[in-house]
């Protein structure tokens, strides 16, 4: 019987429960089970001298019972301590019986395994996998000449019932080859799949743990290099699945697009050009245009998408913007309406927190047609909402959004088989390592230029005792420069309700610090027309510093403002602070960012700060972003699995991406066979919603 076919309750010890617990981690079968691989491996039966153990390390070690007894305090420990002769070493045990501490009697010899760290009293380790063995007893292992495998798991299934079910499951591999999915003639000297799985699930003693956690073992590289085969060829499938789908041609005639650039007081960039050129020949095919514009902070991005819009709305249908929050909306709303107010062309805006009857006059406006352009948060992809003829969505910071709520957004434009064109933008910079995989169904255009005129942001980081200097230079920015500036204050406990009042409290101290600057205050739970005015204020120069919330990370533009202070920037990942920094610089004066920490600072947010401090490329630090969070949580895409791999890893393994491009392609050419095969192995349900 093929392995694939072979349920997991063929297995001894699987009953209805342990399948349920299995299937949450995705093994169904035989197969499935041999592809749940370990994340590290533990040498347990080398033994080390405690004179030769490090901080940190994970090992086993022997010796004999000098003393046990318990500790009373806040909570009661038992300590054991035990000695080989080089040293000694504690192990302490937080949950312990009577029967515990009888097993270690004085002269009783132990053998344990865990982690040792430098406490108060020396080398300890905490609660140690242990064994009390008799003098001179041999000690009997199972699998005594293998490294020790960890599996990933969840809460109800142990390690130890890992470890069996995969003894059961190497022995079916034994007997039963599992199939080969790739060529032979494609892969070059590569270890046979069979081969290396035996390998990676009982690695022998002598192999380079090294090498198999940092997955650089030959067995490894051939499951990686499959995986990410498959997720090539998945992508691929799905932008041939796009181009089948139909769409309306575009056809321009170009006045309203001559006409805004007319009005305009400044000229395109190159790359706003050749962006712009590329969607709207995208916009003139019948297949729906898929593509994602990226562009640092700053470098014009909205002004394109008014570009494909303008191309849109000439051609008679309409347009809808989608953006995470309602700041952003009001202010995509404003620019916007001050492009296309003078075309004759309505703007809408649709937002969650809108009264009852204004919402129902935009719905209305909408349906009918009136509103060629409308702006708005996930407010558009409600039920009452429809549209007239909407034919291109663009998506404002996209992994800020669910993928349901992207596809809903899409079937509004939905006519039968003939389906909205989509602009995606984001001012997140990704590398293109995973612009070749994540957005691989995607065409790509990059703004890699800044407007003439902007100024390069110095960034510098001060302790919170600092704090009366940095108001010190608020004021001399303000009142004898002229310039005006930011205060952000950052999330408290993932509270918005504690986070705004936090603003409301800065407010009032900085106002009364600073008696001759007009302060303003914006944050998420105001009105919507009690943050446009205070936004219209310090827009129109009547502010002179605004405190805020994270809400102005995006969308806000403001020439005259210089300094931007970040307070506790400790709490916000790299590209926030970069969005929210991106703020200012938008001028020709001399731009600042103050990030005002408390002390002391974690080793992650030294790294977050220091990037910052040293480096205003975009690319660099969604790179460096990536490296500390991981492409899951930058992209949005953790929802869709799309990020989420079995062994293969996005920055780790970049060099072989094109390899499985090359390979990939050969297989959608010449093997389509193969195609779902590979699919069920390694994606499993992973790429249904793929398509948002």
């Amino acid at each position: 019987m093929k392995l694939e076919k072979m349920p997991i309750t063929a297995l001894h010890g699987v009953g209805i429960k342990v399948a349920e617990l299995l299937a949450k981690i995705n093994v169904h079968s035989v197969a499935d089970l041999l592809f749940h691989l370990p994340l590290h491996y533990q040498d347990r039966m080398r033994r080390y001298a405690i004179a030769d153990i490090k901080e940190g390390m994970r090992v086993s070690v022997q010796g004999t019972v000098l003393s046990c007894n318990v500790h009373c305090g806040k909570r009661s420990i038992l300590k054991c301590k035990i000695t080989d002769g080089s040293g000694s070493v504690t192990l302490n045990f937080f949950h312990f019986s009577a029967s515990l501490q009888n097993e270690f009697s004085q002269g009783a010899l132990v053998k344990c395994f865990g982690e040792f760290r430098r406490g108060y009293q020396g080398l300890e380790v905490t609660h140690p996998d242990y064994s009390i063995l008799q003098e001179k007893q041999k000690i009997k292992i199972k699998s005594a000449e293998k490294l020790t495998p960890i599996y990933p798991t969840i809460n109800g299934l142990k390690q130890y019932s890992l470890l069996n079910l995969t003894d059961q499951a190497l022995v079916h591999l034994q007997q039963n080859k599992i199939e080969e999915l790739l060529p032979t003639h494609l892969l070059d000297h590569q270890i046979s799949l069979h081969d290396a799985l035996l390998y990676l699930h009982r690695p022998p003693l002598d192999a380079c743990i090294e090498q198999l956690e940092n997955k650089t073992h030959p067995a490894q590289q051939r499951l990686i290099i499959e995986e990410l085969i498959a997720q090539q060829i998945s992508m691929m499938e799905l932008k041939l699945a796009k181009k089948a789908h139909r769409s309306y041609s575009m056809q321009p005639d170009g006045k309203l697009t001559k006409q805004l650039l007319v009005a305009l007081t400044f000229s395109l960039t190159n790359a706003q050009k050749r962006v712009s050129e590329e969607v709207l020949c995208d916009l003139k095919k019948s297949q729906p245009m898929m593509r994602l514009i990226q562009g640092d902070v700053g470098s014009g991005k909205t002004l394109v998408a008014a570009l494909a819009a303008l191309a849109v709305i000439e051609s008679g249908y309409q347009v809808a913007l989608m953006v995470p929050t309602e700041l952003l909306a009001e202010q995509h709303c404003i620019n916007f309406g001050k492009w296309f107010a003078p075309l004759n062309i309505n703007v809408g805006m649709l937002l969650g927190k809108m009264k009852a009857t204004e919402k129902r006059c935009q719905t209305e406006n909408i349906q009918l047609g009136l509103s060629r352009m409308v702006v708005g948060t996930h407010a558009l992809i409600s039920n009452s909402v429809s549209f007239k003829n909407l034919a291109l969505i663009i998506v404002d910071e996209q992994h800020r959004f669910g993928v349901e709520q992207r596809l809903s957004l899409r079937e509004k434009g939905q006519q039968q088989d003939i389906y909205p064109h989509q602009l995606i933008m984001t001012a997140t910079p990704i590398p293109r390592t995973l612009t070749m995989t994540a957005y691989a169904d995607l065409d790509v255009s990059v703004i890699d230029e800044l407007p003439p005129g902007r100024t390069n942001i110095k960034t510098i980081a001060l302790p919170s005792v600092r704090r009366k200097d940095v108001i010190e230079r608020v004021y001399q920015a303000c009142k004898n420069a002229g310039r005006q500036a930011y205060w952000v204050c950052t999330l408290v406990d993932n509270s918005e309700a504690l986070e705004c009042q936090a603003a409301e409290d800065t407010a009032n101290i900085l106002q009364l610090s600073l008696p001759e600057l007009r302060v303003g205050l914006v944050h998420g739970r105001m009105k919507t027309l009690e943050k446009q005015y205070v936004m219209d204020a310090f827009r129109g120069g009547e502010l002179d510093l605004l405190v805020a919330t994270t809400v102005i990370e995006v969308g806000v533009d403001v020439a005259n403002a210089s300094l931007m202070v970040i307070e506790n920037p400790e709490r916000l990942g790299l590209a926030q602070l970069h969005q929210l920094r991106g703020r200012v610089g938008r001028g020709e004066m001399a731009s600042h960012c103050v990030l005002l920490y408390k002390v002391p600072l974690s080793q992650a947010s030294k790294r977050r700060i220091n990037i910052l401090r040293t480096s205003c490329d975009g690319f660099y630090i969604a790179k460096q972003d990536l490296l500390i969070r991981g492409p899951g949580e930058v992209l949005g895409t953790r929802q869709t699995g799309l990020a989420e791999f079995k062994i293969a890893d996005l920055l780790r393994d970049e060099e072989l991406i094109p390899q499985a491009q090359h390979i990939a392609n050969d297989i959608m050419l010449h093997h389509l066979a193969l195609i779902p095969l590979l699919n069920k192995r390694w994606l499993g349900k992973k790429n249904q919603y793929a398509h948002a």
